[in-house]
């Protein structure tokens, strides 16, 4: 593999940028090649060893021809030929060999990329955007006043919101097994030959590389919730529980020092969230009983940690009265704990205290007990604020005596933690769709007799229905409902005595929501997302769940509702009527005190996911962006401030993309102090799994999200509204040519399905979700994760960039401008405005890491060879007309002109995709002829890890 890794950096960027810039570019990208060359001989090593000498010069063979394909030496069939009726026990290996090769360069440029962050601070570089100490910078010279910035900073929140659909491709315990080679690379950039406890560095990545090639890449069955949920919560040992608390001090402290004068932030800013185990949107196996483990195992683990911490204060805060005053506080603290041994420790006595009434605590929330618990026969605390003031008599008595260093050290990240985690760790938001909500809700005002069909009212009849049980503390149900009735009934008459499984489904999980908050404090489940929302209806429905389960009560003068109702707007079509709806909202003098009650802020959601799928990339990206603007003036004019969820995935296909060029893209107002966004899949663990990672990645958020709030970023001024024109027109362009091939193409579908492995995605164990909500084959109906996956895995990246190109040639030859000029208009919107760049750049990315020959292998596929040509004869089109229209309208002939990192990981590790994508079709066709070796589809899954791995994007 040795000379792999040379040849493979020797000729990185040449097909797509200057050749110059590269050999330039060469000996700052010496230290990540010479990383890549001792991982690839390692990994070379470990394969002969293992599977001999023959299998090692099939892979051996399949890289040389791979890069002869790259350098345009032999045509792509002489490499696909070499796999042609290939031995499955062959071919498995082969696969895992590049799988893992790629696994190994993602380490290797991890490494780099801090490399390089460290050699520009040694520099005395400026701070590189996205750092929060580059935001600061830019605030200071913004010379802005403490009265402006308390305003726009009221009730911040910066909260990345863990998603109950992780499509980790990694298991864990290859993801454990990177972390190592991780931390041994590391030691070896920084010159180490040796680890802390004097074993060889090497010695022990071949040790590691050797588990990982002995380790099953895919799961034989699928993740359960229970996995999903263990999963998001390693990531507080990880790095939440130092990182966040680091990143809210030291922000709180930074602002403050800037506006003395403004109590900034008191609460903390960032507050990671979660939808594992409360998301059921489609997910049948989300229960009431997940949703008690999902907050019962958060609670756990926040409890687990200060726990732990407690016991290591203990253990540090070692001292003596002889010696020292402490405070009154302290004292009258300590004297909780009689312990004669300990009788000169006031410290310990103290934190014995605490840690008692903590695990007092415990014995009362906690359906299992953590270590490090101690019985002093002490009552428990109340709330985490009752715990948080006992700490601060710690920390205020330190301070007296000159031990602030103590007191800055772990308490205090114990201290932030508490403030931040609360005894919930981290909310957890309900997700249901609007129609088993129309459902649910039908049923029970049928059951209590309040009206028998409510399907068939107009939407001003429901709302007015609805208006009236919210105002009454009257429930719908009784204790008779709980029963299950033993009929099938779509609706049981009263005589039944019960509901169907349905409704008791809906109506537990709200119940178990509600035992949350009642038991771990309000913040458990601080939100209910609808999906699919399309009218005022649909979100009082939401309320009415929430009423029967006695978490919103708005029959009185102060209304009761601690559960945040949360509309989310998904399709085209829902995102340009979401302002509307929003308005008519808030109209209603009900909702509007609810609203009042939570401190006058109401969340909406965004969905960018469905809205692609639904009209294209272009068209959804402007459709998020033009709601945002309308969803704003509402706001305004209601006198409530607005906060935005965000429902990105991991792929632009589904909103991804840089979170801070992302957050800067937003219009003018739609940031506001206040930014919720989804994580998910694989970005999951490379921007959260650990300590240094997270912080990066958190920093970025943050400082995106001040700077979206304090400063101008949009940069158009008065030329904002001939800019959106110009948007509105190529959007719709854009939309009817996404339109053309995806809903209206005759066998497009059938080309879909049998053009791509998204029949066999189901069979890859990466999440619990089935991957259509319902049993069908429609587009409409698919999820967006597979739907993207899919065009991944086949190098079209359709969602990516599908229909740009036709819009910006077509409006640029329409009108009565000349050519020349049009064409000068978007590149200017390019040069000035963070959304147009943002959203050309995103494309960039995609269509660089598409390939169209390789597309064309899966093409065939398609046995239908009219289908065929009808079909991907249209992509291919759009596909050189889109990349053409980038290139005109940025002025670069490299689509990663912009992003020259990127343009290392895409163009570094291609040629070992090409073998992947081979054999991955090669069995595909074999799968689906009929060959019934459970070998065959495991292959094919193991080709589809490898290359969502390499492309670092599996939806």
């Amino acid at each position: 593999m040795d000379e792999a890794a040379d040849l493979v950096f020797d000729t990185a960027l040449e097909p797509i940028g200057d050749v110059h810039r590269t050999r330039l570019g060469r000996a700052a990208t010496e230290p990540m090649r010479a990383d890549i060359r001792l991982l690839g001989a390692i990994l070379g090593d470990t394969v002969r060893e293992q599977n001999g000498d023959e299998i090692f010069e099939l892979v051996e063979r399949a890289r040389v021809e791979a890069f002869r394909v790259r350098r345009s030496e032999i045509d792509r069939t002489q490499m696909a030929k070499m796999f042609d009726g290939i031995d499955i026990h062959r071919a498995l290996p082969v696969i895992r060999a590049f799988s893992h090769f790629a696994l190994l360069a993602n380490v290797a440029e991890d490494i780099h990329r801090e490399r390089r962050r460290a050699i520009h601070t040694a520099a005395g570089e400026p701070p590189q955007d996205s750092s929060l100490a580059a935001t600061y910078l830019k605030l200071e010279s913004a010379e802005l006043d403490s009265a402006t910035v308390a305003e726009a900073l009221q009730g911040a929140l910066v909260s990345p919101v863990i998603t109950a659909h992780p499509t980790e491709i990694r298991r864990r315990t290859i993801f454990v097994t990177q972390h190592r080679i991780t931390e041994l690379m590391r030691l070896h950039a920084e010159g180490h030959t040796e680890t802390d406890d004097g074993r060889s560095i090497e010695s022990e990545l071949r040790r590691q590389v050797l588990t990982l090639w002995q380790t099953a890449l895919i799961r034989l069955s699928r993740l359960q919730i229970s996995d999903e949920i263990a999963v998001g919560l390693r990531l507080y040992p990880s790095a939440f529980f130092k990182v966040v608390p680091q990143v809210n001090a030291e922000v709180r402290r930074a602002l403050r020092d800037r506006w003395p004068g403004a109590d900034l932030l008191s609460e903390p800013i960032l507050k990671p969230g979660s939808w594992i185990g409360g998301d059921r949107d489609g997910n049948p196996n989300v229960t009431a009983e997940v949703v008690r483990l999902a907050t019962g195992s958060a609670a756990y683990t926040a409890l687990s940690h200060y726990l732990a911490e407690l016991d290591q204060l203990e253990q540090e805060l070692s001292m003596s009265s002889r010696l020292l005053a402490v405070t009154p506080e302290l004292t009258a603290l300590a004297d909780g704990c009689r312990d004669k041994a300990r009788d000169d420790e006031p410290y310990r006595r103290a934190l014995r205290v605490i840690r008692a009434r903590l695990s007092a605590t415990g014995a009362e929330i906690l359906f299992q007990q953590p270590q490090h618990q101690l019985d002093l026969g002490l009552p428990p605390y109340a709330t985490p604020d009752e715990l948080r003031a006992d700490l601060d008599v710690i920390d205020a008595s330190l301070r007296t005596h000159g031990s602030a260093l103590l007191a800055d050290d772990r308490l205090a990240l114990l201290r932030e933690g508490v403030h931040v985690f609360g005894f919930h760790l981290c909310g957890l938001d309900l997700r249901q769709n609007s129609d088993v909500h129309e459902e649910v809700v039908g049923e029970l005002l049928a059951w209590a007799g309040v009206h028998p069909d409510y399907g068939s009212l107009s939407e001003d009849e429901r709302v007015a229905l609805l208006v009236g049980e919210l105002a009454t503390r009257r429930p719908l149900i009784g204790d008779r409902a709980l029963g299950v009735c033993p009929h099938k009934w779509e609706v049981p008459p009263p005589a039944c005595g019960g509901l169907s499984d349905r409704a008791r489904s809906e109506l537990d999980i709200i119940a178990a929501a509600a035992h949350a908050v009642q038991t771990y404090g309000p913040d458990a489940v601080p939100n209910y997302v609808i999906s699919m929302c399309r009218s005022v209806s649909d979100v009082l429905e939401a309320a009415i769940l929430l009423k029967e389960a006695g978490l919103l009560d708005a029959s009185g003068p102060q209304p009761y509702c601690p559960v945040g109702i949360s509309p989310l707007f998904e399709t085209i079509g829902d995102l340009h009527n979401g302002a509307t709806i929003l308005q008519a909202m808030l109209d209603l003098p009900l909702y509007r005190r609810l609203v009042t009650a939570r401190g006058d802020v109401q969340e909406v959601m965004l969905g960018y996911s469905d809205s692609n799928k639904d009209g294209g990339y272009l068209a959804a990206n402007w459709a998020v962006y033009r709601a945002e603007l309308a969803l704003v003036e509402a706001a305004r004019k209601s006198g409530i401030r607005l906060r935005l969820f965000h429902g990105r995935g991991g792929t632009v296909g589904r909103g991804g993309g840089p979170s801070y060029q992302a957050i800067l893209a937003q219009p003018p107002g739609a940031v506001s102090g206040s930014l919720r966004l989804t994580e998910q899949g694989e970005v999951i663990a490379a921007k959260y799994a650990e300590p240094q990672m997270a912080r990066r990645n958190l920093e970025s958020l943050l400082a995106a999200t001040l700077e979206s709030t304090l400063l101008d970023v949009e940069g158009l001024g008065d030329a904002a509204a001939p800019a959106y024109a110009v948007l509105d027109e190529v959007a719709a362009l854009s939309q009817r040519a996404y339109a053309e091939l995806v809903h209206e193409t005759s066998g497009f579908v059938e080309y879909f399905m049998a053009s791509t492995p998204v029949s066999e995605i189901g069979s890859l164990n990466i999440g619990s979700r089935p991957t259509s909500r319902k049993p069908t084959s429609s587009i409409a109906d698919l999820r967006a994760i597979p739907w993207v996956l899919a065009w991944s895995q086949s190098r079209v990246m359709l969602p990516g960039w599908y229909g740009a190109g036709s819009a910006f040639e077509q409006w640029i030859a329409a009108g009565p401008d000349a050519e020349a000029d049009r064409l000068e208009v978007l590149h200017d919107l390019y040069q000035r405005w963070p959304f147009f760049r943002s959203v050309l750049s995103n494309m960039a990315q995609v269509l660089a890491k598409s390939d169209l020959g390789l597309a064309a292998r899966y093409a065939e596929l398609v046995v239908d060879e009219s289908l065929r040509h009808r079909v991907f004869d249209k992509i291919l089109d759009e596909h050189h007309r889109t990349i053409a229209m980038y290139q005109r309208i940025t002025g670069h002939d490299d689509l990663l002109a912009d992003n020259p990192a990127l343009a290392r990981s895409v163009f570094n590790r291609f040629p070992y995709l090409e073998p992947l994508n081979h054999l991955q079709v090669e069995l595909l066709r074999r799968y689906r002829s009929g060959a019934d070796d459970e070998l065959v589809q495991r292959g094919i899954l193991l080709t589809m890890n490898g290359l969502a791995s390499a492309l670092r994007n599996s939806g």
